[in-house]
């Protein structure tokens, strides 16, 4: 019986080597894994004392040899194969266990060459694992560490069965897919190749954990992070106390991460089922943290907090009469964790801004029944000096600000979307309705009192006047919004009628 083992994570290797070796396997192996199992007192011949031939172009050509796909690739039960084998003088290999070059980590690193890239594309491991997971019924193929253990213990024992062998087979399939995406993700995120999204597209993912459930307890949920590589974002979020989180968790505090994340300036955004109900920016986060609990305090409860600065204890103890399900932000400063942490059940996450590995692209992926849409991310970077005055009078610049900020919220809330600012302040909004009459309205009913004198953002067009001449009964003096309806002209006659100003900025946000 033989064993192949050739890794480039060396974790557990020499522990494997001895335990098959005990077991009555005859170990070959490659390079540093085979230095690795002789400075370890295990028995182990070279891979090219096997196959006859030497390791050539710098070690590129090593395991790519009959000698090893025929005593991987061969059935046990064919007369014919293994006549073969014996008459071309290959053995059977009946263990490999194969991990790759570290494609993801080199690439992941600044400065990263395109020659150091290509250089960590494994060709003979994924070989390896494919020809061993194709023959599984008659080769055990592990790539993971934390099989070595009870493979062996199996081997050493009765065997491992028709289904254990099945499982680890489709772990080395799934294994060198997602390899081979990262490699494809990489070479493909080339700038001079055009703005087209790729005819022909693969997502690796790596899971990070399992959850509870998925959206309601009767689906099942995991998060996952991308294999291509990467650092920082929701996803890979530290969890410093509460309870494990929930799929809905997840969702809505990376929808406040994101929405947080739009601002420069010091911001607190409140979120409930995915939407932006509270927001506001100052200087101090405290302040933030309480104009954005008052913009809905109804909605608060219950909800998701994000900042887009370290939480300060005065934030912290702002926060304590409220029941929150999470609090997201870069950090905790003085005694603001030790505060939060007073809450049993509260989850507290830091969160670092999510960068990808060098070369690599970010979609934005939607299910579909049959398939799934792909688009890139809404991350256009405007500048309202820009936007085009439509009115008789121009904003002034108080109302440019709030516009601007109101510009970034309602791209974070579900369209229809419309957003009732003052003072950079979220004071209103309305969300996911079939028309935009209607979020006009339940914007103006959120805001109350303080709806007079507030700018409105839209994150798509007005198809008639009636929007704006809701909006100024409400008491709006300026509104932001794409423009390019059939009936601009009368929705620009409408606002220059109740001396509204007006402004297009070319640009939609859709949120669906």
């Amino acid at each position: 019986m033989k064993a192949l083992l050739s890794v480039f994570d060396k974790t557990g290797i020499e522990d494997l080597g001895q335990r098959l070796t005990d077991a009555g396997y005859e170990l070959i192996s490659t390079g540093g894994t085979y230095r690795s199992l002789a400075d370890a007192g295990v028995a182990v011949r070279q891979v090219s004392d096997v196959t006859g031939s030497p390791e050539i172009l710098e070690g590129r050509v090593k395991t790519l040899h009959p000698v090893i796909h025929g005593g991987l690739l061969a059935r046990r039960d064919s007369p014919a194969h293994l006549a073969e084998l014996g008459q071309h003088g290959i053995a059977a290999i009946d263990v490999v266990a194969v991990n790759l070059y570290p494609f993801v980590a080199t690439v992941s690193k600044a400065g990263v060459t395109l020659d150091d890239a290509l250089e960590n594309i494994d060709i003979g491991g994924p070989a390896m694992l494919r020809a061993a997971a194709k023959n599984f019924p008659a080769v055990a193929v592990m790539v993971d560490p934390a099989d070595y253990g009870w493979v062996a213990d199996a081997l050493a024992g009765d065997g491992l069965d028709l289904r254990q062998r099945r499982n680890l087979a489709a772990k080395a399939f799934q294994h060198v897919a997602v390899y081979d995406a990262a490699v494809a993700e990489y070479l493909a995120a080339d700038p001079a190749a055009g703005t087209e999204l790729p005819q022909q597209m693969t997502i690796g993912l790596s899971r990070v954990s399992s959850l509870r459930y998925g959206e309601n307890p009767h689906q099942r949920g995991a998060l996952y992070v991308t294999a291509a590589g990467g650092s920082g974002g929701l996803a890979r979020a530290r969890q410093w106390h509460g309870r494990e989180l929930s799929f809905n968790n997840l969702m809505d505090a990376d929808a406040a991460w994101r929405t947080v994340s739009d601002y420069a300036d010091p911001s607190v955004c409140v979120v409930k089922h995915a939407n932006p109900c509270g927001l506001a920016s100052r200087d101090d986060v405290a302040q933030a943290y309480q104009l954005a609990y008052a913009g809905d305090p109804v909605s608060a409860f219950g909800g998701i907090v994000g900042f887009n600065r370290a939480v300060t204890a005065a934030a912290a103890e702002a926060m304590g009469p409220v029941f929150y399900e999470v609090v997201v932000a870069p950090g905790y400063d003085g005694d603001a964790l030790e505060i939060l942490q007073r809450k049993r059940n509260l989850r507290i996450l830091s969160v670092e801004p999510a960068v990808s590995a060098a070369g690599t692209t970010t979609y934005d992926v939607r299910p579909l029944s049959g398939g799934v849409l792909v688009q890139t991310p809404d991350a256009s970077d405007e500048d309202p000096s820009a936007w085009t005055t439509a009115t008789e009078r121009a904003p002034t610049a108080t109302e440019l600000a709030d516009l601007a900020f109101a510009w970034k919220a309602v791209k974070h809330i579900k369209s229809n979307a419309i957003a009732f600012v003052k003072d950079r302040t979220l004071v209103g909004m309305g969300a996911g309705q079939p028309n935009r009459v209607v979020s006009v309205h339940l914007s103006q009913r959120a805001a109350g009192d303080q709806a007079a004198g507030c700018v409105l953002a839209s994150d798509a067009f007005f198809p008639f006047p009636d929007n704006i001449e809701l909006a100024a009964a409400a008491g709006i003096t300026a509104i932001v919004q794409p423009g390019g309806s059939i009936r601009d002209d009368e929705v620009i006659a409408a606002a220059n009628a109740a001396g509204i100003a007006m402004v297009f900025t070319g640009v939609r946000h859709f949120r669906h």
